[in-house]
């Protein structure tokens, strides 16, 4: 019976997700232009500021293989980081307001639907988010003639499974936040370092030897090391540990998150 009632037990999910995640689809629509400009503004700014304005001074950057003008380097990291951002803002600061502000989780379970399933809608909502950014980005990326190869297409799926990976991570901490105030911790301790370090703004290869093995075991460098060839129309040399690497970041960390946040509302 002990072990029935463990957090840790394994996930009991149904279709009664949908629901879920069909709901905050009716209510983001409302808001799907605001919310539109908001998620692709700023790594747009990143992408002009830096890309243009530092890619004039840079020039090319050099890379296994040859070398790459800096556009095409930062974009091709600026991607990663924006599906990253894109699903843990929603996996943190809206999915905490219906879980704890709104009472809207309170509300959902009083129909038909587990926790479980909740959390698994929650999941899903902030990767779809992630997807919605990413693809939007891409195509003016396209406009802007910065990559046009056909990998693109196996690209988006490596985004999509990048933002499932960081709406399950960012599950974690909405789970343990008393407030909004706590999610700066994870932005200021886990997500801005990560940026500077998985290799999006500058060569990894330029970082110190165990800074970089690091560096090497982070999500978002996985990330970028499986889009980045397929920007400048090449495979990843070798995509099997990467992809492992995610699979298994998305899995744990959505095992975590399931733990804590049925913990929290047993409490």
């Amino acid at each position: 019976m002990h072990l029935e009632r463990s957090p840790w037990r394994a996930p009991t999910l149904s279709l009664r997700w949908w629901p879920v995640f069909r709901r905050n689809l009716l209510v983001w629509r409302k808001l799907a232009l605001p919310s539109l400009i908001g998620n692709i503004a700023e790594p747009l700014i990143w992408l002009v500021a830096f890309g243009y304005g530092m890619g004039a001074l840079v020039g090319r950057v050099r890379m296994e293989g040859g070398e790459v003008p800096y556009i095409l380097f930062l974009a091709s990291g600026s991607i990663c980081m924006s599906a990253m951002n894109a699903a843990s803002f929603e996996a943190l600061y809206s999915a905490f307001s219906r879980m704890h502000v709104q009472k809207t989780w309170d509300g959902i379970l009083n129909a038909p639907v587990s926790l479980d399933d909740i959390v698994m809608a929650e999941m899903l909502w902030a990767a779809y988010k992630a997807i919605f950014t990413v693809t939007a980005i891409l195509f003016v990326m396209l406009g802007l003639g910065i990559s046009h190869s056909p990998k693109l297409v196996v690209a988006w799926f490596v985004l999509a499974g990048a933002g499932i990976t960081f709406s399950c991570i960012a599950l974690i901490f909405n789970a343990l936040a008393k407030g909004y105030d706590f999610f700066t911790y994870y932005f200021t301790l886990f997500l801005t370092p990560m940026m500077f370090l998985s290799g999006v703004f500058f060569p990894r290869e330029q970082l110190p030897g165990v800074v970089r093995t690091i560096s090497g075991w982070l999500p978002l460098t996985n990330a970028v090391e499986l889009v980045r060839p397929m920007f400048m129309d090449r495979w990843p040399a070798d995509p099997l540990p990467h992809l492992f690497a995610l699979a298994a970041y998305a899995i744990a960390a959505f095992w975590a998150a399931l733990a804590l946040t049925r913990r929290r509302f047993a409490g």
